[in-house]
């Protein structure tokens, strides 16, 4: 299997078709396919060669699409990079990867400048923006033009497709290895529960860095669908996407859908956008509270909601619920607050610290097998041989599995609080905190103490306009969850640290509490 084989199908069948749209225009699969092709000739005179890692540092736009076709085409691997990292961090990712070639877009050609000086393997900078290219770049539409189309070296199988870094901001970030076989295989899964068809009109709106929109591409060039391109996200720019471009399909992550909500609140004219085309949100990245679903679903009536629980290191998706288990009636059974049952040939396991399978209904770690599971990291043989010990995919979540096979995440497990000796979430707490009418975003954490060893302290968002005590946030916390989970302190800010796909950095809430001590727990 390999990824462009989709491209190649339906420049055949459907050439004619409108592939991309982006900034008000569209480009046919014949065309899109000659691009492909002609950059992939281009890639290969500047001397890109097989296994080559090719870089690209950019908002989303058509020329991002185009590479991540195009560098497979070549027979090199990809490496998209992530535009929130420090430039330590990117330049640390792109040497420890040996990339050759970086293609930048006018949002970073400063940055190229500082990476070309200290870089020790990025030999080539190629300006992938409209209008002329800054003195030392190569213009990446002057390439297209002067090059030659090549043929597809259909590299594919269990080669290299990419190296996806995950991680950053807490310490230099590590690369995720993935094969054309694991990513084309999510690819068919994800068309098998119903994303992604031929009629799909789908909006990329979360960064195209990111493996949850790449696999999305991946399947949608498979099944032939309309890919809609936003250089970034904000709510209003993604509500008239789904008015002037019928968007039919749509993949968010949770702190998308609750600023969504939170501006459709704030300003009457949201109501105007006529978002009926709507069929299907995926949702995932990170955990949602029954609050905000409940809320994202009155927002969108017409559409059926699907959840994916996964890690970039599963390609990405491990567990899938689907639309049918959105309805009052799972609501009532909880099932619609679960993670979904295992994808299409997939297989997941709760574990104890041994790695022996636990009784459902009891909380271990979520180990899973497939050929979804990456390669390894790169250059780590320590850290790839630790998370795939037994032939499992160890997590680092925690969660139980119900008797129909049905995965509920409870927490990272190292963000799991041990306090008097007792097991606290923070995830159940978060949801307690976001059934409160004014809170619009929490954080829980915990924070040392001499007496329990920890105790649970709660970072909170308030809602614009909003008002609400510490007093009446932890009295709140009483009426729904067991007294020893209930926080003991509580602060208000007005942002949370948010990572690229809007996970909370809790890393970072916890530095000032745990800074120069050994962390333990009672």
């Amino acid at each position: 299997m390999y990824i462009t084989q989709g491209l190649h199908r339906h420049i055949q069948a459907k050439p004619h078709a409108t592939a991309i749209r982006y900034r008000g225009r569209g480009i046919t699969y014949a065309e899109f396919g000659e691009r492909v092709a002609r950059l992939a000739g281009a890639l290969k005179t500047l001397g890109v060669n097989s296994g080559d890692r090719v870089a690209m540092l950019s908002a989303n736009s058509l020329r991002y699409i185009e590479y991540y076709l195009a560098v497979p085409w070549a027979d090199a691997v990809v490496n998209p990079v992530n535009y929130r990292w420090s430039a330590a961090e990117i330049i640390y990712s792109l040497d420890d990867s040996q990339t050759t070639v970086l293609l930048v877009d006018d949002n970073y050609k400063g940055l190229a400048e500082r990476i070309v000086a200290e870089s020790k393997t990025v030999r080539t900078v190629i300006y992938a923006d409209d209008g002329e290219a800054p003195q030392g770049l190569l213009s990446y539409e002057q390439l297209i033009a002067q090059s030659e189309p090549v043929e597809d070296a259909r590299r594919g199988g269990d080669s290299l497709l990419g190296i996806f870094y995950t991680g950053g901001t807490t310490g230099f970030p590590k690369g995720v290895m993935l094969s054309h076989n694991s990513v084309a295989f999510s690819s068919m899964a994800s068309q098998q529960s119903g994303r992604c068809n031929a009629t799909t009109r789908f909006l990329h709106s979360m960064p195209m860095f990111h493996l949850a929109d790449f696999a999305a591409m991946v399947s949608l060039f498979s099944s032939g669908g309309t890919h809609v391109v936003l250089p970034a996200f904000t709510p209003k720019a993604v509500l008239e996407a789904i008015d002037h471009e019928r968007i039919n399909e749509i993949l968010l992550a949770p702190t998308m859908i609750q600023m969504l909500l939170d501006w459709c609140e704030a300003d009457p004219a949201a109501r105007d956008y006529d978002l009926s085309a709507l069929e299907r949100v995926g949702y995932g990245a990170s955990p949602i509270t029954p609050t905000l679903l409940d809320r994202a679903r009155s927002m969108f009536p017409s559409a059926g909601f699907t959840q994916g629980y996964g890690m970039t290191e599963l390609s990405p998706v491990a567990t899938f619920l689907s639309a049918d288990y959105h309805t009052p009636e799972h609501q009532k059974s909880g099932k619609m607050y679960s993670a979904g049952q295992p994808y299409a040939c997939v297989e997941v396991r709760i574990a104890d610290e041994h790695d022996r399978e636990l009784p459902r209904g009891t909380v271990g770690q979520i180990l899973v097998r497939g050929p979804n599971v990456m390669l390894g990291y790169w250059n780590k043989p320590e850290a790839t041989a630790e998370a795939l010990r037994g032939g499992w995919m160890h997590t680092g979540d925690g969660g139980y599995m119900d008797e129909e096979g049905f995965v509920y995440v409870c927490d990272r497990l190292k963000d799991m609080i041990v306090s008097g000796g007792e097991n606290v979430y923070s995830a159940e707490v978060e949801t307690a905190i976001a059934s409160h009418p004014a809170v619009a975003l929490s954080a829980v954490i915990g924070i040392p103490c001499e007496r329990w060893g920890e105790t649970v302290h709660a970072v909170v968002l308030l809602k614009p306009g909003r008002v609400a005590s510490a007093d009446e946030i932890v009295a709140h916390c009483r009426e729904h969850i067991a007294g020893y989970k209930v926080p003991r302190s509580v602060e208000f800010r007005d942002v949370l640290p948010l990572s690229n796909v809007g996970k909370v950095l809790k890393v970072e809430l916890r530095k000032p509490f745990w800074e120069g001590r050994q962390r333990g727990v009672s």
